[in-house]
């Protein structure tokens, strides 16, 4: 069976394939999660908000126009809702509490064999600096550094979906890293990053 593109997709969700539907849910669920997790670090919220993506998708079916790749349709919706969530709390996004999170990823971070307590104790503050310094971005410079470096999207595609110029990007990119490399120097210079 040939795998059809987001484009084929979505023109026969348009037309009321359910089946298809589903296939754009599988695709960009999980994609989706984890965005909306890096960018407001509630899990709970994340899936509602990936949930209301796809119901936004689904009830704009007719209306979509295949003039732009359906994942920076997909992401423009997705940023909207992030950006006005984080508005509705006000920069108060929960975080985890110490010990809690995504521990698949945390798993995933960690070498073999189990570090030791006092390591353990470095990694869980690096991480926690980390994240500290990345929230405390403003929204958009949040926004365009996440689509940038884990959703893998390229410069137009997240002008696109951040309704900015590539010039305009570039210049939100340099921003958010440059207060990043600030922010974290500390750590460079003990040699954690």
């Amino acid at each position: 069976m040939a795998v059809n593109t987001d484009l084929e997709l979505m023109l026969r969700v348009r037309s009321g394939d359910a089946e298809s539907f589903g296939e754009l849910l599988r695709r960009y669920r999980t994609p989706m999660v984890g965005y909306f997790y890096r960018m407001l670090r509630d899990q709970a919220l994340a899936e509602d908000l990936a949930q209301e993506v796809f119901l936004r998708v689904y009830k704009a079916r007719e209306r979509w126009k295949p003039d732009a790749k359906f994942s920076t349709w997909l992401y423009r919706i997705a940023t909207n809702l992030a950006l006005n969530a984080i508005r509705d709390a006000k920069g108060k996004v929960s975080r985890p509490a110490p010990g809690e999170g995504d521990r698949e990823d945390e798993a995933a971070r960690l070498p073999d064999p189990q570090p030791g307590a006092e390591e353990r104790i470095m990694l869980s503050d690096r991480e926690r600096i980390i994240r500290e310094a990345v929230e405390s971005l403003p929204a958009n410079q949040r926004a365009a550094g996440i689509l940038h470096k884990y959703q893998d999207g390229d410069y137009r595609q997240i002008a696109k979906i951040l309704g900015v110029t590539q010039s305009a990007l570039k210049s939100l990119l340099f921003r958010a890293y440059e207060t990043l490399r600030q922010r974290l120097e500390p750590l460079v210079r003990e040699g954690q990053i």
